[in-house]
């Protein structure tokens, strides 16, 4: 096994891990951070979706071991601290969520939005809003459905950063 450290939600944390084992796991078996959710551990159905240094990434499909030290991982326990209004319970986006209630059953929940945050950033990054387009392109599945609302959410998330 071999020390694996990292920054997680702001904190530096070490792990004693193999190399090859992946980052989701890490984050819900052995640090006990379970907004990242298992759903296909493939990169496919993105329920585990967090950030890694401000963009979003899919944990299921990183080894531990390509992360540096100073790598920042964010997960959905995290995100409000990443808000530009100090001391907020909750991030702006996760608001939306809330205002707009999305959530059915909830588990694609904090991927969709940790997906929907990094989008933002992205777009604001080059100069101009959300698209229906960028709407289009977010691949999060939702088993239950609720995709107008989470767009919807989207637009008031945007507004709200």
């Amino acid at each position: 096994m071999a020390r694996q450290t990292f920054v997680l939600n702001g904190t530096s944390v070490t792990v004693d891990v193999h190399d090859d084992v992946r980052v989701l796991w890490v984050l819900r078996d052995l640090l006990g951070v379970t907004g990242p959710k298992y759903g296909c551990g493939i990169n496919v159905c993105k329920a585990c979706t967090s950030h890694l240094n401000g963009k979003a990434f899919n944990p299921c499909s990183v080894r531990v071991g390509d992360l540096r030290a100073a790598d920042e991982v964010t997960t959905i326990e995290g995100l409000a601290d990443t808000a530009e209004a100090d001391g907020a319970a909750l991030h702006p986006m996760q608001q939306a969520w809330l205002d707009r209630d999305v959530a059915q059953c909830g588990y694609c929940q904090p991927g969709q939005i940790m997906a929907a945050v990094a989008l933002v950033r992205k777009v604001r990054r080059e100069g101009r809003s959300i698209t229906e387009a960028d709407l289009d392109a977010i691949r999060n599945i939702c088993r239950c459905g609720t995709y107008t609302r989470i767009r919807e959410a989207v637009v008031q998330g945007e507004r709200q950063m």
